[in-house]
């Protein structure tokens, strides 16, 4: 065992206490914007140090992840609640990339009065 992997263990076992009273607290509201790309974070960081030998520390983010995903499911500020909250932001987050892609190229081509369309 390599005592980094103790040291990361002990990061996101800091992080899960500090995380349960946001879960425990039902008038939380944490944006999906925050909370869906932080579970995110902590599944891959778990399968990235399962995949180098770090047990401790792929059980302690996987535990991370699953505290944000618990938070997803329950503390967003949507009426729904469940894990189908990570399906409505990655259908929110597509939109608004398409809306944004379909702004820029209609600036494009439409320039502003006194832009150039080069």
């Amino acid at each position: 065992m390599m005592w980094q992997d103790l040291i990361f263990l002990a990061g996101s076992v800091l992080s899960i206490v500090f995380l349960a009273p946001t879960v425990r607290d039902a008038t939380a509201n944490i944006p999906l914007g925050s909370s869906v790309p932080s579970m995110t974070i902590g599944a891959i960081y778990a399968v990235t140090y399962a995949t180098m030998g770090m047990t401790f520390s792929a059980a302690g983010s996987l535990g991370v992840a699953m505290m944000w995903s618990l938070i997803v499911s329950y503390r967003s500020p949507s009426p729904h609640d469940g894990p189908a909250n990570v399906v409505r932001f990655a259908g929110s987050l597509a939109r608004q990339a398409r809306r944004t892609v379909s702004d820029f190229l209609s600036d494009e081509e439409y320039p502003a009065p006194g832009q150039s369309a080069d």
